[in-house]
């Protein structure tokens, strides 16, 4: 499994009751695709370095997890047709390297 992160920008006149079902959307999308531990993150409303789709402002959300690629390309997907979301960005974290067994016993000696 890889750990991925993405953050999207819902649009800052959603009330909360649409906010929060865009957001459990999401996460049931991952769910479905076999993703494991989301950890989801709202960061509030913050002013955009410049206008989206006549938007100054916007919600941001971030969501931690791990799971395959062809969970990744469903959620963007997802998120590119749907009107609720400005912009979207997903990042794929590279794992600690293993220690070299061999580098171990050397250093041991």
């Amino acid at each position: 499994m890889t750990a991925y992160e993405t953050m999207y920008i819902l649009r800052p006149d959603l009330g909360e009751e649409q906010m929060d079902q865009a957001i459990t959307k999401y996460q049931d999308l991952l769910k479905e695709q076999g993703v494991e531990e989301i950890d989801t993150q709202h960061r509030g409303k913050r002013r955009l370095s410049y206008e989206i789709q006549n938007f100054r402002e916007g919600v941001y959300i971030q969501m931690n997890y791990h799971g395959q690629g062809h969970a990744i390309a469903k959620l963007e997907r997802e998120m590119r047709i749907s009107e609720n979301v400005i912009r979207y960005l997903t990042l794929r974290h590279e794992g600690t390297p293993e220690a070299d067994p061999e580098a171990s016993e050397s250093e041991d000696t």
